[in-house]
C-alpha cells in the first residue's frame, strides 16, 4: 500500500506560479507512473499530467500544455508539479496520483488506471 500526500496548493492571482508537491511513503514508488488531476467545483476530475515511472516521458492535457510541468525525485519519493502562468479556470482541487502496475510502459489518462490517490489540494486563482 503506498500513501500519498500533497502540498503547496493556495490562493494566488492570474499569471502568478505555484508549486505542489506529492510526497508518497512506500517502497515501489521509483517503479511506478505518477500523475495529476484536478476537479473543479461542478465538474468531473480531468487528467492534468502524468510522468514515467523513471521521468523519461511527460504527458499533459492541452489546457496545461507549455503553463505546466510535471517531474519527479525518486531519491525522495516525491512527484512535483510546477504551474506557471496561472488562470482562473485552473482553480480546482489538484490530486496526485500513481499507476496501480509497475513499470507500465504507456502514460495513461484515466483515473481507472490509477490505484493510488492524495487527499486533495486546492488551488484557487483570482482573476
Amino acid at each position: 500500500q503506498v500513501q500519498l500526500v500533497e502540498s503547496g496548493g493556495g490562493l494566488v492571482q492570474a499569471g502568478d506560479s505555484l508549486r505542489l508537491s506529492c510526497a508518497a511513503d512506500g517502497r515501489t514508488f521509483g517503479s511506478i507512473n505518477g500523475a495529476w488531476f484536478r476537479q473543479a467545483p461542478g465538474k468531473d476530475r480531468e487528467f492534468v499530467a502524468a510522468i514515467a515511472w523513471n521521468g523519461g516521458d511527460t504527458f499533459y492535457a492541452n489546457s496545461v500544455q507549455g503553463r505546466f510541468a510535471i517531474s519527479r525525485d525518486n531519491a525522495k519519493n516525491t512527484l512535483y508539479l510546477q504551474m506557471n502562468n496561472l488562470k482562473p479556470e485552473d482553480t480546482a482541487v489538484y490530486y496526485c496520483a500513481l499507476d496501480g502496475r509497475a513499470f507500465r510502459a504507456v502514460l495513461m489518462s484515466t483515473e481507472n488506471y490509477y490505484k493510488y490517490w492524495g487527499q486533495g489540494t486546492q488551488v484557487t486563482v483570482s482573476s
